[in-house]
């Protein structure tokens, strides 16, 4: 795991795969697989987008056909107010809270003009910068702060960045593209002092990964600090394809959102509420995501351990780790046909590859045994 180092800055699976995957079946975890082999062999082994290589609740589909028959009639507020209420009860906040829809790109240009080309946004770098790129047509301007050693958000770094001018503070929570999270009490005092002086935007993508829920900034924010949290269903929910996922503001800000917009009902479509809401409601297909997915990640970090290379400590679905043969080795993941995800400079050492399947797990783990030396 990364010590003291220098730190700067699916196949989808068919309806009949989810409800096997998912059914009442005599092995309590059995891990989804694909029921063609010869389309699963000429499609690329995708880990390069963090995507669920394991597909959506089988509910998901379900709802998807219920829905079809009213395809032809538009989104209107009730249907947007009921998953907002159902959001609410699954986070324990008021439904005035939220606001549907993947939110950052809009939230960038929100937040953009109540300061129109004078505003910046404090954020770790490299980080998912959505964002900050959405506010820069406006001249909002992104504040970099290197990540600290361990590849984790440098709370006192970020904390000291923020200025007269600052709009927000934005933080992965997971870290992407290391996978980190912070220590959880220098965390909570950090949302304590930051949120005093800006608003504080945690995007928690990953938190469902692993045993995070008590890591959560909801926490903070359910007692009225100035915290937004944003949530995506494109991850452990297995929705990429269907772009949805939510906000949780405090109220007056929420309506703010929704005053310009955003999440308003022409912005959304039945199918992604309707999926959207019946995968949420499958919690406990979600705990067989985590479980299959953890186990793919620890696979992977005994081989990058076995290799005696430098990784950091990740709560996410992909493995960060580094190794002088980078850029060889995503030249023979290509060759491979296998995915994996770009440099994130200044980190340009650094690999980062999605937890698959079984089976795409193991085809990295030859790829590594195959491409890395082990370090002397």
């Amino acid at each position: 795991m990364v010590g003291a180092m220098i730190g700067e800055g699916h196949g989808g699976f068919t309806r009949r795969d989810w409800l096997a995957a998912t059914g009442m079946a005599a092995v309590a975890i059995a891990v989804p697989g694909t029921s063609n082999a010869k389309a699963a062999s000429a499609a690329p082994i995708r880990l390069n987008l963090n995507e669920s290589a394991f597909g959506p609740s089988p509910k998901v589909a379900k709802a998807i056909e219920a829905t079809l028959g009213n395809i032809a009639r538009y989104v209107e507020q009730p249907d947007v107010d009921r998953l907002a209420e159902q959001i609410a009860r699954h986070e324990g906040v008021a439904a005035g809270q939220v606001v549907i829809g993947e939110v950052l790109e809009p939230l960038g240009l929100y937040l953009a003009r109540q300061r129109k080309g004078e505003g910046n946004v404090v954020y770790s770098a490299p980080g998912y910068t959505a964002l900050i790129d959405a506010a820069a047509p406006l001249g909002g301007v992104g504040k970099p702060v290197p990540l600290n050693a361990r590849l984790e958000n440098d709370l006192p770094a970020l904390l000291a960045a923020i200025d007269a001018e600052t709009l927000a503070v934005n933080l992965v929570n997971p870290h992407n593209p290391s996978g980190t999270v912070n220590e959880a009490a220098a965390f909570d005092r950090f949302l304590a002092e930051a949120s005093a002086r800006t608003l504080v935007v945690v995007d928690e993508a990953y938190l469902e990964y692993d045993d995070l829920a008590a890591r959560s900034a909801i926490r903070q924010l359910r007692t009225g600090a100035n915290i937004l949290i944003f949530r995506t269903l494109a991850k452990a929910y297995g929705l990429a394809g269907l772009s949805i996922g939510y906000a949780i503001a405090p109220a007056p800000l929420a309506k703010g959102l929704r005053d310009a917009g955003i999440g308003a009902p022409h912005s959304l479509s039945r199918l992604n509420l309707a999926a959207g809401s019946a995968a949420l409601a499958d919690q406990a297909y979600i705990a067989r995501v985590r479980a299959w997915t953890l186990a793919g990640r620890k696979r992977l970090e005994q081989t990058i351990d076995a290799l005696s290379l430098d990784r950091t400590d990740s709560r996410a679905n992909f493995v960060y780790f580094r190794t002088p043969t980078a850029n060889a080795l995503r030249a023979e993941a290509a060759k491979r046909n296998i995915l994996i995800g770009r440099a994130f400079p200044p980190l340009d050492d650094w690999v980062r590859i999605t937890v698959g399947t079984p089976g795409e797990v193991q085809a990295v783990v030859k790829l590594l045994g195959d491409t890395v030396k082990p370090r002397a």
